[in-house]
């Protein structure tokens, strides 16, 4: 006990060390339910994965990743319309950057939907990879 008193710089040290190494785990919730642009690509053609992007109508227009329905996050606890009925089907979602398609996960899966993911990074992420991105009109 002297010893961590003593050094106690350096238990700290130690701590906040080990506390950075967690981080990224607990940051990216370390679950199931997050793919990468790739895993979503795959997703898509070998499994009819659908692809939602919840970015506001204004954000989609301006960019959306190809093939991507429009469902606003607001929208998807009414249940909108655009949501597969087959509930069994993965379900991607988008958004700009990721955060609000975390949301929108616990949503789906309140709703039904056990094979909800988020793609990681969003839609920066979709761009990055050089994966098709379509603008519409507004």
């Amino acid at each position: 006990m002297k010893f961590l008193l003593d050094n106690w710089y350096l238990v700290l040290a130690a701590l906040a060390s080990g506390g950075l190494l967690v981080w990224p785990l607990i940051a990216r919730g370390g679950g199931p339910n997050r793919v990468s642009t790739a895993e979503a690509v795959m997703l898509i053609n070998r499994e009819k994965a659908v692809l939602i992007d919840v970015s506001e109508p204004a954000e989609y227009a301006a960019g959306h990743a190809s093939n991507a329905r429009n469902i606003p996050l607001a929208g998807l606890e009414s249940g909108a319309k655009g949501l597969p009925t087959n509930k069994s089907l993965p379900v991607l979602v988008i958004c700009p950057t990721g955060a609000r398609a975390n949301r929108a996960v616990s949503t789906l899966r309140k709703l039904g939907y056990e094979k909800a993911s988020t793609v990681i990074g969003g839609l920066a992420a979709w761009r990055e990879a050089q994966l098709p991105v379509e603008k519409s009109a507004a």
